[in-house]
């Protein structure tokens, strides 16, 4: 945490994340019923990318730390995404 302040989040908000956790989690079971082809994938890093991004910025209190750290976590996003759009151009042209 930055300059070692304390917060605390209710329980209320992080009732409605887990539920919107469970929803999302749910959504993603429910995109592989239905054939979308290459696009279920894609779909499903989407929503693996939102979820994740809500657990590091409240459970992991991410938006309460400095900018520099946000900005480090963004670029390991980033390089995840360009790794993954790696591996989907080489996949198209095998």
């Amino acid at each position: 945490m930055a300059n070692n302040t304390t917060h605390t989040i209710e329980y209320r908000t992080l009732s409605k994340i887990l539920l919107v956790l469970l929803f999302l989690t749910f959504v993603t079971i429910g995109v592989t019923s239905f054939h979308l082809g290459p696009f279920t994938v894609t779909v499903a890093l989407l929503i693996a990318g939102l979820k994740s991004f809500l657990v590091l910025s409240n459970f992991m209190h991410l938006k309460y730390e400095s900018l520099l750290l946000r900005i480090l976590v963004a670029m390991v996003f980033v390089l995840f995404v360009v790794i993954v759009l790696i591996t989907f151009i080489d996949y198209a042209y095998r």
